[in-house]
């Protein structure tokens, strides 16, 4: 008899798993829900095709609608909500513009992703006010501001998207002022790292407002002008970036549990408390490789490899999901900053470690070789074990030199051996001690 494995969420974790089972049990019948109508978009491209990188927002599809149906014979609905799991029963309640329905399954996956955060400011109903976590908000944002022509911006946070979309509307020509409440940017990427972007933001044009915190925004249909505790700062659209929240309301009410995150809580093979259910995406938690316990990093490739993994396991072939680093990478303006592992000294405290770290700054390739840029490296050890922990690097080039860092942390490495792994050298592209080399030799002469 042919299982029918259902999928709710079309985007990354959701349609990896579904593309997975189906090219392994070409018999099994796979069925998608998706209550937007875009399915396996490039999120991250978003703040580009608001700046005029991206031409079309198509262009972000990796594989549309019609090629999932088609091309890979899944049975995917879009506009389509999934309301209620009944876990006992083993089905789902599906509700379309005009029905609603039971839909039975023998496995689930639940890929319900993330919302942005919205804060209860006052005037966030406002027009001109925007969060950017969808293809719907990406293209109205877009259109506001190639419609409006705005003079002046407002962007609240200062993370990922505040910063990529400082770039995204200084490109327009807009005055961007950015307020974050806490005294540095990129608070996940440590103080080294803020410094130097923060510095690069001001050269240019970028007004950074830090220690300030956003009340709400004021204006009469329209947004005028953002409110802060003392003063009110002119604005013609505001961008709300302060983070994102799993969607878990619909796994909670059937009783799925989530872990210490608040996202869902999974095993090795991203299965939940019940045998048939499995979570993956940004709604669900992964295990840090580094500490070993559950974390909630919702990032792009976690939720890809967990939902391929989690394709692969209910068609027979049990494959763990991997566990997460926490890397990532951002681009401002001119300069890449990237992070991974645990770089917080006070966190890496409270998992049971006795953190050493060093900073150091190098050139990207040899001295005598020209367009060489400055890198900033950062790492973290533990002091007894000499185990890395984590790292940063900021800089014009060479910022994908944090892949190395994060190889190092899967592979449980201590600092000696990555100041011993044999990495390329030719002088346009590194000097002989690469500069993460350099800060490995001198973290381990720390550690002495």
């Amino acid at each position: 008899m042919t299982k029918t494995f259902v999928v709710i969420g079309g985007d990354a974790a959701g349609m990896s798993a579904a593309s997975k089972a189906k090219r392994e049990d070409p018999e099994r019948e796979v069925i998608v829900f998706e209550k937007g109508e875009w399915v396996s978009y490039a999120a991250c491209g978003m703040p580009y095709y608001v700046k005029g990188e991206v031409d079309d927002l198509d262009d972000l599809v990796t594989v549309t609608p019609e090629e999932f149906r088609e091309e890979r014979d899944v049975d995917l609905h879009t506009g389509t909500e999934v309301v209620d799991i009944n876990s006992e029963a083993q089905t789902v309640t599906v509700e379309t513009g005009d029905e609603t329905y039971e839909q039975p399954y023998d496995d689930l996956l639940v890929a319900t992703g993330a919302s942005a955060i919205e804060p209860p400011f006052d005037g966030l109903g406002l027009e001109g006010v925007f969060t950017i976590h969808d293809m719907v908000e990406a293209d109205a944002i877009e259109n506001y501001v190639t419609d409006r022509d705005p003079e002046t911006a407002a962007i609240v946070g200062g993370g990922y998207v505040g910063i990529e979309m400082a770039e995204a509307l200084s490109a327009h020509g807009v005055d961007v002022h950015l307020y974050e409440m806490l005294p540095h940017i990129l608070q996940p990427f440590g103080e080294a790292v803020a410094e130097v972007v923060e510095e690069h933001l001001r050269e240019q044009g970028v007004e950074l407002h830090l220690e300030t915190a956003v009340s709400g925004f004021v204006g009469d249909e329209r947004v005028e002008a953002v409110e802060l505790e003392d003063e009110t700062v002119a604005a013609d659209v505001a961008i709300v970036g302060v983070g994102v929240a799993p969607n878990t309301d619909l796994a909670e009410e059937a009783g799925i549990e989530l872990g210490p995150t608040g996202a869902i809580a999974t095993d090795e093979y991203g299965r939940t408390n019940d045998e048939n259910v499995y979570a993956a995406g940004d709604n669900a938690e992964a295990t840090h490789v580094v500490t070993g316990e559950s974390d909630h990093v919702p990032l792009a490739l976690t939720a890809n490899r967990a939902g391929r993994a989690i394709g692969q396991t209910i068609t027979g072939a049990p494959t763990p999901t991997g566990g997460t680093a926490g890397t990532a990478i951002v681009k401002a303006f001119d300069l890449g900053a990237a992070r991974t592992g645990i770089i917080d000294e006070d966190r890496a405290r409270e998992a049971g470690f006795d953190p050493v770290s060093v900073t150091i700054s190098a050139s990207t390739r040899a001295h005598y070789y020209p367009d060489g840029a400055e890198l900033t490296v950062t790492l973290v050890a533990d002091r007894e074990s000499g185990e890395l922990l984590g790292g940063t690097v900021v800089g014009r080039e060479g910022t994908k030199r944090i892949d190395t860092v994060a190889t190092a942390l899967t592979a449980d490495m201590t600092v000696t051996e990555l100041q011993n792994a044999d990495l390329a050298y030719a002088p346009p592209f590194s000097p002989v001690w690469d500069p993460i080399l350099t800060a490995a030799k001198v973290l381990a002469g720390k550690l002495e």
